[in-house]
Protein backbone atom coordinates (compact mmCIF):
# COMPACT_ATOMS: atom_id res chain seq x y z
CA UNK A 1 0.00 0.00 0.00
CA UNK A 2 1.38 3.59 -1.00
CA UNK A 3 2.15 6.64 1.39
CA UNK A 4 -0.63 8.10 -0.63
CA UNK A 5 -3.31 5.65 -0.30
CA UNK A 6 -2.91 5.14 3.54
CA UNK A 7 -2.94 8.77 4.24
CA UNK A 8 -6.46 8.69 1.95
CA UNK A 9 -7.39 5.75 4.18
CA UNK A 10 -6.45 7.31 7.07
CA UNK A 11 -8.60 10.85 6.34
CA UNK A 12 -11.55 8.89 5.84
CA UNK A 13 -11.67 6.94 8.84
CA UNK A 14 -10.84 10.08 10.79
CA UNK A 15 -13.43 12.13 9.18
CA UNK A 16 -15.77 9.22 9.94
CA UNK A 17 -15.01 9.16 13.31
CA UNK A 18 -15.53 12.85 13.76
CA UNK A 19 -18.64 12.65 11.80
CA UNK A 20 -19.82 9.99 14.13
CA UNK A 21 -18.58 11.97 17.34
CA UNK A 22 -20.67 15.26 16.19
CA UNK A 23 -23.75 12.78 15.38
CA UNK A 24 -23.60 11.56 18.87
CA UNK A 25 -22.95 14.73 20.63
CA UNK A 26 -25.80 16.39 18.72
CA UNK A 27 -28.00 13.31 19.89
CA UNK A 28 -27.54 14.42 23.32
CA UNK A 29 -28.04 17.64 22.54
CA UNK A 30 -31.56 17.23 21.44
CA UNK A 31 -32.62 14.47 23.91
CA UNK A 32 -31.26 16.71 27.18
CA UNK A 33 -33.61 19.60 25.08
CA UNK A 34 -36.31 17.39 25.10
CA UNK A 35 -35.77 17.00 28.22
CA UNK A 36 -35.82 20.63 29.96
CA UNK A 37 -38.57 21.57 27.45
CA UNK A 38 -40.76 19.23 27.95
CA UNK A 39 -42.17 21.04 31.51
CA UNK A 40 -42.25 24.48 29.62
CA UNK A 41 -44.14 22.83 26.47
CA UNK A 42 -46.66 20.83 29.14
CA UNK A 43 -47.35 24.62 30.86
CA UNK A 44 -48.44 26.37 27.88
CA UNK A 45 -50.31 23.45 26.46
CA UNK A 46 -52.32 23.31 30.16
CA UNK A 47 -52.69 26.87 29.98
CA UNK A 48 -55.13 26.57 26.83
CA UNK A 49 -57.12 23.19 28.25
CA UNK A 50 -60.17 23.38 30.51
CA UNK A 51 -58.87 22.18 34.35
CA UNK A 52 -60.23 18.57 33.79
CA UNK A 53 -58.01 17.85 31.14
CA UNK A 54 -55.05 19.70 32.97
CA UNK A 55 -55.53 16.41 35.49
CA UNK A 56 -56.38 13.52 32.68
CA UNK A 57 -53.94 10.76 33.10
CA UNK A 58 -52.24 10.22 30.64
CA UNK A 59 -51.52 13.84 29.96
CA UNK A 60 -52.17 14.91 26.82
CA UNK A 61 -50.43 18.20 25.41
CA UNK A 62 -53.15 19.55 23.40
CA UNK A 63 -56.83 20.36 24.00
CA UNK A 64 -59.16 21.27 20.79
CA UNK A 65 -60.64 23.54 20.03
CA UNK A 66 -58.21 25.36 22.57
CA UNK A 67 -60.08 27.27 25.86
CA UNK A 68 -58.32 30.83 25.17
CA UNK A 69 -60.63 32.55 27.57
CA UNK A 70 -57.91 30.34 30.49
CA UNK A 71 -56.36 34.09 30.09
CA UNK A 72 -58.45 37.07 30.20
CA UNK A 73 -60.06 35.03 33.20
CA UNK A 74 -56.63 34.52 34.93
CA UNK A 75 -55.42 38.21 34.44
CA UNK A 76 -58.43 39.15 36.81
CA UNK A 77 -58.88 36.49 39.09
CA UNK A 78 -56.04 38.26 40.73
CA UNK A 79 -54.19 42.10 40.64
CA UNK A 80 -51.53 40.47 37.94
CA UNK A 81 -50.52 44.41 36.63
CA UNK A 82 -50.33 45.44 40.07
CA UNK A 83 -48.05 42.49 40.35
CA UNK A 84 -45.85 42.69 37.11
CA UNK A 85 -45.64 46.58 38.01
CA UNK A 86 -44.15 45.74 41.23
CA UNK A 87 -41.95 43.56 39.84
CA UNK A 88 -40.78 46.17 37.17
CA UNK A 89 -39.92 48.28 40.39
CA UNK A 90 -37.80 46.12 41.89
CA UNK A 91 -36.61 44.83 38.98
CA UNK A 92 -34.92 48.21 37.10
CA UNK A 93 -34.17 49.63 40.45
CA UNK A 94 -31.51 46.49 41.12
CA UNK A 95 -30.77 46.14 36.90
CA UNK A 96 -29.59 50.06 37.44
CA UNK A 97 -27.83 49.81 40.97
CA UNK A 98 -26.27 46.22 39.86
CA UNK A 99 -24.65 48.34 36.99
CA UNK A 100 -23.67 51.46 38.46
CA UNK A 101 -22.25 49.99 41.82
CA UNK A 102 -20.55 46.58 40.15
CA UNK A 103 -18.84 48.77 37.55
CA UNK A 104 -17.61 50.95 40.06
CA UNK A 105 -16.64 48.08 42.25
CA UNK A 106 -14.93 46.07 39.14
CA UNK A 107 -13.12 49.24 38.00
CA UNK A 108 -11.62 49.62 41.55
CA UNK A 109 -10.27 46.00 41.56
CA UNK A 110 -8.99 46.38 37.92
CA UNK A 111 -7.56 49.79 37.68
CA UNK A 112 -6.95 50.74 40.80
CA UNK A 113 -3.90 50.32 42.77
CA UNK A 114 -4.43 49.90 46.70
CA UNK A 115 -3.22 48.25 49.71
CA UNK A 116 -4.86 44.62 50.64
CA UNK A 117 -6.47 44.89 46.75
CA UNK A 118 -5.88 41.52 45.59
CA UNK A 119 -7.29 40.19 49.49
CA UNK A 120 -10.14 41.50 49.24
CA UNK A 121 -10.52 40.15 45.80
CA UNK A 122 -10.16 36.95 47.07
CA UNK A 123 -12.33 37.03 49.78
CA UNK A 124 -15.36 38.42 47.65
CA UNK A 125 -14.85 35.35 45.21
CA UNK A 126 -14.66 33.73 48.59
CA UNK A 127 -18.22 34.82 49.20
CA UNK A 128 -19.60 33.29 45.72
CA UNK A 129 -18.96 29.71 47.73
CA UNK A 130 -21.08 30.60 50.72
CA UNK A 131 -24.54 29.12 50.49
CA UNK A 132 -27.18 32.25 51.11
CA UNK A 133 -29.48 30.54 53.08
CA UNK A 134 -26.48 30.65 55.46
CA UNK A 135 -26.70 34.44 55.65
CA UNK A 136 -31.23 35.08 55.73
CA UNK A 137 -31.05 35.55 58.91
CA UNK A 138 -28.52 37.86 59.92
CA UNK A 139 -29.92 39.86 57.20
CA UNK A 140 -33.12 39.93 58.16
CA UNK A 141 -32.27 41.07 61.87
CA UNK A 142 -30.39 43.85 60.40
CA UNK A 143 -33.14 44.79 58.43
CA UNK A 144 -35.45 44.51 60.95
CA UNK A 145 -33.35 46.85 63.25
CA UNK A 146 -33.77 49.16 60.02
CA UNK A 147 -37.29 49.19 60.11
CA UNK A 148 -37.39 47.87 56.35
CA UNK A 149 -39.30 44.59 56.51
CA UNK A 150 -42.52 44.77 53.94
CA UNK A 151 -40.32 47.38 52.12
CA UNK A 152 -38.41 47.34 48.94
CA UNK A 153 -35.37 47.91 50.64
CA UNK A 154 -33.81 45.20 51.69
CA UNK A 155 -34.86 44.14 47.90
CA UNK A 156 -33.22 46.92 46.18
CA UNK A 157 -30.31 48.28 48.46
CA UNK A 158 -28.28 46.11 48.51
CA UNK A 159 -27.19 45.96 44.66
CA UNK A 160 -26.53 49.85 44.96
CA UNK A 161 -23.72 48.64 47.77
CA UNK A 162 -22.08 46.41 44.89
CA UNK A 163 -24.52 43.79 44.75
CA UNK A 164 -23.37 40.39 42.98
CA UNK A 165 -19.68 39.12 43.00
CA UNK A 166 -20.42 37.12 40.62
CA UNK A 167 -20.96 40.51 38.32
CA UNK A 168 -18.21 42.27 39.99
CA UNK A 169 -16.17 39.55 38.94
CA UNK A 170 -17.44 40.09 34.83
CA UNK A 171 -16.84 43.63 35.32
CA UNK A 172 -13.29 43.29 36.53
CA UNK A 173 -12.34 41.03 34.37
CA UNK A 174 -13.38 43.07 31.26
CA UNK A 175 -11.63 46.18 32.50
CA UNK A 176 -8.30 44.08 33.30
CA UNK A 177 -8.35 43.75 29.26
CA UNK A 178 -8.54 47.60 28.58
CA UNK A 179 -5.21 48.68 27.50
CA UNK A 180 -2.72 50.75 29.98
CA UNK A 181 -2.33 53.23 27.04
CA UNK A 182 -5.25 54.48 26.67
CA UNK A 183 -5.13 55.45 30.58
CA UNK A 184 -2.23 56.64 30.46
CA UNK A 185 -2.54 58.64 28.06
CA UNK A 186 -5.88 60.18 29.90
CA UNK A 187 -3.95 60.54 33.08
CA UNK A 188 -1.19 62.79 31.29
CA UNK A 189 -4.33 64.82 30.28
CA UNK A 190 -5.04 65.48 33.68
CA UNK A 191 -8.70 63.48 33.74
CA UNK A 192 -9.56 62.42 37.06
CA UNK A 193 -10.51 58.60 38.08
CA UNK A 194 -13.53 59.03 37.79
CA UNK A 195 -13.54 60.88 34.76
CA UNK A 196 -11.42 57.75 33.15
CA UNK A 197 -14.23 55.46 34.59
CA UNK A 198 -17.13 57.32 33.22
CA UNK A 199 -15.97 58.74 29.73
CA UNK A 200 -13.05 55.91 29.06
CA UNK A 201 -14.10 52.82 30.86
CA UNK A 202 -18.33 53.01 30.57
CA UNK A 203 -18.31 52.97 26.62
CA UNK A 204 -16.40 50.77 26.32
CA UNK A 205 -18.01 48.47 28.63
CA UNK A 206 -21.27 48.45 26.93
CA UNK A 207 -20.76 44.57 25.95
CA UNK A 208 -20.17 43.40 29.40
CA UNK A 209 -22.96 46.12 30.42
CA UNK A 210 -25.66 44.73 27.89
CA UNK A 211 -24.73 40.85 29.67
CA UNK A 212 -24.79 42.12 33.49
CA UNK A 213 -27.86 43.83 33.01
CA UNK A 214 -29.82 41.15 31.58
CA UNK A 215 -28.67 38.63 33.57
CA UNK A 216 -29.53 40.85 37.02
CA UNK A 217 -32.86 41.27 35.03
CA UNK A 218 -33.76 37.85 34.71
CA UNK A 219 -32.39 36.38 38.21
CA UNK A 220 -34.49 39.15 39.71
CA UNK A 221 -37.66 39.17 37.75
CA UNK A 222 -37.87 35.55 39.33
CA UNK A 223 -36.45 36.00 42.50
CA UNK A 224 -38.84 34.34 45.13
CA UNK A 225 -37.41 33.46 48.15
CA UNK A 226 -36.45 37.65 49.15
CA UNK A 227 -39.68 38.60 48.36
CA UNK A 228 -41.67 35.95 50.26
CA UNK A 229 -39.12 36.49 53.52
CA UNK A 230 -39.62 40.57 53.39
CA UNK A 231 -43.27 41.44 52.53
CA UNK A 232 -45.87 40.26 53.73
CA UNK A 233 -48.35 42.71 51.96
CA UNK A 234 -49.77 41.15 48.84
CA UNK A 235 -50.16 44.59 47.04
CA UNK A 236 -46.47 44.87 47.30
CA UNK A 237 -46.18 40.95 45.89
CA UNK A 238 -43.65 40.55 42.84
CA UNK A 239 -44.99 38.24 40.02
CA UNK A 240 -43.46 35.39 41.86
CA UNK A 241 -45.13 35.69 44.83
CA UNK A 242 -48.41 36.56 42.87
CA UNK A 243 -48.20 33.40 41.21
CA UNK A 244 -48.35 31.55 44.40
CA UNK A 245 -51.38 32.96 45.07
CA UNK A 246 -53.31 30.89 42.24
CA UNK A 247 -52.41 27.59 44.28
CA UNK A 248 -54.11 28.92 47.60
CA UNK A 249 -57.33 30.42 46.43
CA UNK A 250 -59.93 27.73 46.71
CA UNK A 251 -57.49 25.21 47.84
CA UNK A 252 -55.57 25.50 44.93
CA UNK A 253 -58.19 24.79 42.18
CA UNK A 254 -57.22 27.28 39.05
CA UNK A 255 -54.27 25.03 38.09
CA UNK A 256 -55.08 25.96 34.37
CA UNK A 257 -55.03 30.22 35.53
CA UNK A 258 -51.71 29.46 37.16
CA UNK A 259 -50.32 28.40 33.66
CA UNK A 260 -51.56 30.94 31.72
CA UNK A 261 -50.61 33.28 34.10
CA UNK A 262 -47.34 31.36 34.32
CA UNK A 263 -46.82 32.12 30.95
CA UNK A 264 -47.38 35.72 30.20
CA UNK A 265 -45.15 36.03 33.17
CA UNK A 266 -42.59 34.29 31.30
CA UNK A 267 -43.07 35.71 27.75
CA UNK A 268 -40.63 38.91 28.73
CA UNK A 269 -37.73 36.85 30.14
CA UNK A 270 -37.63 34.81 26.79
CA UNK A 271 -37.97 37.64 24.67
CA UNK A 272 -34.97 39.50 26.50
CA UNK A 273 -32.87 36.44 26.69
CA UNK A 274 -32.92 35.29 22.92
CA UNK A 275 -32.64 39.08 21.72
CA UNK A 276 -29.71 39.49 23.91
CA UNK A 277 -28.12 35.71 24.00
CA UNK A 278 -25.42 36.13 21.41
CA UNK A 279 -24.00 38.68 23.27
CA UNK A 280 -23.87 37.09 26.97
CA UNK A 281 -22.32 34.00 25.28
CA UNK A 282 -19.74 35.98 24.27
CA UNK A 283 -18.59 37.77 27.10
CA UNK A 284 -18.92 34.78 29.21
CA UNK A 285 -16.87 32.78 27.20
CA UNK A 286 -14.07 35.38 26.87
CA UNK A 287 -14.22 36.51 30.61
CA UNK A 288 -11.66 33.67 31.58
CA UNK A 289 -9.38 34.32 29.22
CA UNK A 290 -8.62 37.64 30.48
CA UNK A 291 -6.00 37.75 33.22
Amino acid sequence: MTTTSRHMKSSRYYRLRRGLFRGVLYAVALGLSIVFLFPVVWAVGASFKPLIEVYRFPPTFLHWPPQLENYPEALSKLPFLRFIGNTLVITLAVTAGQLLTGSLVGYAFARLRWRGRDLWFALLLATLMLPGQVLLIPHYLIYKNLGWINTYKPLIVPAWLGGSAFFIFLFRQFFRGVPGDLIDAARIDGASELRIYANLFVPLARPVMLTVGVLCFIQHWQEFMMPLIYLSDYERYPISLGLRMYQQVEGGAFVHYLMAASAVALAPLLVLFFLAQRFIVRNLLFTGLRT
